[in-house]
């Protein structure tokens, strides 16, 4: 996996971690559920580059 793609999915996982605990935490649904699907994203990121690694072995 490419180190930059890595740390995109990461960064993605944790800034949508953030925005739907945020979300919960005040009670906006729309930011938590924002925040989730952005955690979502980076979560099929990390997927896929896995899978390019996999099949390069």
């Amino acid at each position: 996996m490419s180190a930059s793609e890595k740390a995109k999915a990461k960064t993605e996982q944790l800034k949508g971690k953030v925005k739907k605990e945020a979300g919960r935490t005040v009670g906006n649904e729309s930011a938590a559920a924002e925040g989730s699907a952005e955690e979502s994203k980076g979560n099929l990121r990390d997927a896929k580059e896995k899978a390019k690694d996999a099949l390069k072995d």
